[in-house]
C-alpha cells in the first residue's frame, strides 16, 4: 500500500524541475521569523516541496500538537506523514488531491493560480497513537514550467477525532475584494448527497457567516447584492431544514459543508 500510495502521489505531481535555492531559502528563513510569534495552538505549518515530497521547514507547534518529534518530519520528509495516515482514507485522499490538480490544470489561468487556495482533509495518527482530524489548507508558492504548483504553504488545523469527518476537497480564488471564493468542491463517500445542493456561493455566504459577517459585509466581500445574500441564506435554510442561522451554521461546520 505505502508503495502504491508514493507511486500515485508522485504521478499527480511529477515534474522533471528541482525547487531548491536562494529564493526558497529566503522564504523559509522569513517563517521562521515568524513562527516564533506564533502563540501555541492547536495547528501548525509547514512549507510542502512536491518535487522531492519533502518538508523544506516544519513550524513549532508541530510537535505539541502531534507528539510527533519534528527533526523525522523533516528528515524523512512525506513518507513519515503518510505512515501515519488512516490506511482505509488514503486512496480517497489521493483521489481528492488529483481532481484537484486536474481542475486547476484544466480550468484555472496561468495568471491566476497564484491566487489559489485548496483545502483537503484526513486523519493522522498522532505520538500517543491515537488518529486525529487534520484540515490542511495550502496556499501555492512555486510553479514549475508547466504552471503545476509544487512549492506550497501548509496550514493544518488539528482536531480531536470525536467523529469521522469525510474527506472533502475544496478550491478557492482570492478575488479582488480580497475574499476567498469557491470555485470547486467536493465531498467523498456516502454522505455525499447530503450536501450535494448547495451551490458554491452559497458555501461562501455561509462561511462568511460563520465568522459573524452581516449581510451587507458579505454582500460586499462577495460583490453581490444584499437581497442575493438573503436568498442563499433563505435557500440554504430551507435546504437543511434548520430554523435558525445559528443552527445552520453549526450544522454547517459539524458536517464540512464550509
Amino acid at each position: 500500500m505505502r508503495e502504491k500510495i508514493v507511486e500515485n502521489y508522485s504521478d499527480i505531481f511529477s515534474t522533471f524541475q528541482e525547487f531548491k535555492g536562494e529564493s526558497l531559502e529566503k522564504h523559509v528563513e522569513k517563517l521562521k521569523q515568524v513562527d516564533q510569534l506564533i502563540p501555541h495552538s492547536a495547528t501548525f505549518f509547514c512549507i510542502t516541496n512536491t518535487s522531492d515530497q519533502s518538508f523544506e521547514y516544519v513550524s513549532k507547534n508541530f510537535h505539541p500538537t502531534m507528539k510527533l518529534p519534528i527533526d523525522e518530519m523533516c528528515t524523512r520528509g512525506m513518507e513519515f506523514w503518510w505512515g501515519r495516515m488512516h490506511p482505509e482514507e488514503m486512496e480517497t485522499w489521493l483521489q481528492s488531491l488529483k481532481d484537484l490538480m486536474i481542475f486547476t490544470m484544466s480550468n484555472i489561468a496561468l495568471e491566476d493560480r497564484r491566487r489559489m487556495t485548496y483545502t483537503w482533509n484526513y486523519r493522522v495518527k498522532d505520538g500517543e497513537g491515537i488518529y486525529k482530524n487534520i484540515i490542511q489548507h495550502t496556499t501555492p508558492m512555486f510553479f514549475d514550467d508547466e504552471g503545476k504548483p509544487i512549492i506550497g504553504l501548509a496550514h493544518y488545523s488539528v482536531l480531536e477525532a470525536h467523529e469521522i469527518l469525510p474527506i472533502q476537497a475544496t478550491a478557492k480564488i482570492l478575488n479582488a475584494n480580497d475574499e476567498y471564493e469557491t470555485l470547486f468542491y467536493q465531498m467523498y463517500g456516502d454522505q455525499k448527497l447530503l450536501v450535494d445542493d448547495i451551490s458554491h456561493r452559497e458555501r461562501d455566504v455561509l462561511r462568511l457567516l460563520s465568522f459573524g459577517f452581516s449581510n451587507d459585509d458579505i454582500s460586499d466581500k462577495l460583490n453581490i447584492s444584499a437581497h442575493t445574500v438573503k436568498t442563499h441564506r433563505k435557500n440554504v435554510m430551507t435546504k437543511t431544514g434548520c430554523k435558525n442561522t445559528t443552527q445552520l451554521v453549526a450544522m454547517c461546520i459539524r458536517q464540512g459543508i464550509i
